[in-house]
């Protein structure tokens, strides 16, 4: 984390970075490779006496070694963000993660151990550093020139990649200490189905279109719509599928991973929730990117941790792993309300036009899991399969007639609604007609 300055988003920033700038980059993140695999194995035999598992040891030796193999990815792949190139971007990136995909699978069947995770990482990371070389032309040189020009935005990110570790990845160190590595697996995994809606589907759209709010940001009436219009696209897809997890998660949970899985139900439903405003507010900290404002990002991580700190400390040891994600979702609720507001007055957006892009989807979405639960105490009984196969179809209809109701009640503006339209319409072959402006 210490090592991870974001050059890749600095040089997307700057519409003038060259190869001075590239190189300088390059050559920062393969010495901070190199260091951060080292600080890893130094860390090897303290952290396994610190959780009493010797185990601990040899695996973060291999991921000492995935880090430092990382750091020489090519940094010439930022150019296909930078360049709106998203075709070649998607390549890239699927092709490294389903290779170790594949590989790790094959490792899991034939070790049957966590190993096949740990060598799945290390494949993952060498391909990718395979795959960016074949993939783009550009060859980095060692260079240190470009320094202060790429610190001047990247000083911020490193606190504030700090503050995200200590958010995303704190809460997994006091549950190991606190409660216990079964209470912390039950935890990961929950937290893991709970915002598959942002890493999924919200986390590639800010791939895409960080690149866009930077070519835009000294245009500040484009870059407010062009926001409003990218919240209305994450809040029609994240917001029911996160309430569709809530709602479903008995059934989702012993469909996918067993019964022995039961217990890690209602941190599911806790953190469904918490993903519903993650995604939701996971747009904000790209408009002030792409500004250069990386500062005002740390700023809103710094309040976030003074918030959730305390509250991981005060609820872990009482609740354990229920006590974690109530920790995440107070946090968020508290914190989510100071980061719009900040996000308001620093782009001139009103309230109102903030509002107007998310009530049909929270309506819609509220009205689904409602008939969810309804529907789901009546299958009660049923295998759990067959719920998910009934009720998952049913919640989704819903959802979708809910919301076309009432666009159509507001007169059908121009909005996500008419984005989905349009592009489902344009691949079914003329079947949909075009929504009306």
């Amino acid at each position: 984390i210490m090592g991870t300055f974001s050059f890749d988003m600095a040089l997307i920033q700057n519409p003038n970075a060259e190869r001075p700038q590239y190189d300088t980059a390059w050559t920062f993140t393969v010495l901070y490779g190199l260091v951060s695999g080292a600080i890893l194995a130094g860390l090897a035999s303290p952290a396994a006496a610190l959780y009493a598992d010797a185990r601990i040891e040899n695996i973060l030796y291999a991921l000492a070694l995935c880090a430092a193999v990382q750091g020489f990815e090519n940094i010439g792949v930022v150019a296909f963000q930078k360049d709106l190139e998203l075709h070649k971007e998607f390549r890239f990136r699927m092709l490294k993660r389903m290779s170790a995909f594949v590989v790790t699978l094959m490792l899991a069947f034939w070790l049957r151990s966590y190993w096949a995770l740990v060598l799945g990482t290390f494949f993952s990371r060498a391909v990718g550093v395979w795959l960016s070389f074949l993939l783009h032309p550009y060859r980095p040189r060692i260079s240190l020139v470009a320094t202060g020009d790429l610190m001047r935005f990247s000083k911020w990110m490193v606190y504030n990649n700090l503050l995200v570790f200590v958010v995303n990845r704190g809460t997994d160190f006091v549950i190991g200490k606190m409660a216990g590595p079964a209470a912390l697996g039950t935890y990961s995994v929950a937290y893991e189905v709970s915002n598959l809606p942002t890493t999924e589907l919200v986390y590639p759209i800010m791939r895409a279109v960080f690149p866009g709010y930077a070519r835009i940001a000294n245009d500040p009436a484009t870059l407010r719509q062009s926001y409003l219009d990218v919240l209305a696209v994450i809040a029609i897809a994240s917001v029911p599928a996160g309430l569709g997890i809530y709602a479903l998660a008995e059934p989702i949970v012993l469909t996918l991973l067993g019964e022995k899985w039961r217990e890690a139900v209602p941190l599911i439903q806790i953190l469904a929730i918490y993903g519903v405003s993650r995604a939701c507010g996971s747009n904000i900290g790209s408009v002030f990117l792409a500004q250069g404002k990386s500062y005002v990002l740390s700023a809103m991580g710094t309040v976030t941790v003074v918030v959730l700190v305390p509250l991981i400390f005060w609820l872990v040891p009482r609740y354990g792993g229920i006590g974690a994600a109530w920790s995440m979702l107070i946090c968020s609720l508290i914190t989510a309300p100071i980061m719009f507001y900040v996000l308001l007055r620093a782009i001139d957006l009103r309230f109102v036009s903030l509002a107007s892009v998310l009530w049909r989807p929270f309506i819609s979405a509220g009205v689904m899991a409602a008939v969810a639960t309804a529907l789901y105490q009546i299958f009660g009984a049923w295998p759990p399969f067959v719920q998910l196969a009934i009720l998952a179809p049913v919640a989704t209809a819903t959802y979708i007639a809910v919301l076309l109701l009432l666009w159509r009640l507001v007169g059908r503006p121009r909005g996500a609604e008419t984005m989905y339209l349009d592009w489902f319409r344009a691949r079914a072959g003329g079947l949909v007609p075009a929504a009306r402006v």
